[in-house]
């Protein structure tokens, strides 16, 4: 099953889940205990936090719930606050979500020393639950941004790319996972 956040960040092929943490956390996991989906892919755009250029494409299954004030040491948690379904040896640009959107590129360069790479307001919560659920999941990101002053400004600028490419990127995905299982399929 496809979702994205909704709001003005809608695909036809995905379900809306919320905007932020909480409606991610609380529509997500309503979904999972009602019609429990055998995985889950999350789409939507995401803030640079400088490696990234503006239209990458980024696929991940980590993320982290990182607080610009844990950065300059001004607060900590006692919660896990990284969360992976990533099953392989392969290294993951983590995803950080927050209910803020990040804007003093000097203070958000320092995500990046972690392997922080971009922000996304839902990705935490949308693999926290599907990690209790025990479902498969991942999600795909289109940069519309820098986590700088223009950011918001930049993320309205660019968001109609972001949405045409992240639906060719997933379709052209889709088409490839398809010829995949029928070669699996043809060679038996």
């Amino acid at each position: 099953m496809i979702i994205c956040a909704g709001n003005n960040e809608n695909f036809s092929f995905a379900t809306p889940m919320g905007v932020g943490l909480v409606e991610m956390a609380m529509n997500l996991t309503r979904l999972c205990m009602f019609d429990k989906p055998e995985f889950l892919l999350f789409i939507g755009t995401a803030g640079s936090y400088g490696d990234a250029n503006i239209f990458d494409i980024i696929e991940s299954k980590t993320a982290s719930n990182i607080e610009l004030s844990f950065l300059s040491n001004q607060a900590y948690t006692p919660l896990d606050n990284v969360v992976s379904t990533n099953t392989e040896d392969v290294k993951d640009i983590v995803v950080n979500s927050s209910n803020y959107i990040s804007t003093d590129v000097d203070l958000t360069k320092n995500f990046l020393k972690f392997g922080v790479g971009i922000e996304n307001m839902e990705f935490f919560s949308f693999l926290r639950i599907a990690q209790e659920f025990d479902i498969p999941a991942g999600g795909v990101f289109c940069v519309t941004n820098f986590t700088n002053k223009d950011a918001h400004d930049d993320f309205l600028k660019n968001q109609a790319k972001a949405k045409e490419l992240l639906t060719e990127h997933v379709r052209s995905r889709v088409q490839e996972i398809t010829k995949n299982k029928a070669a699996i399929v043809l060679s038996k």
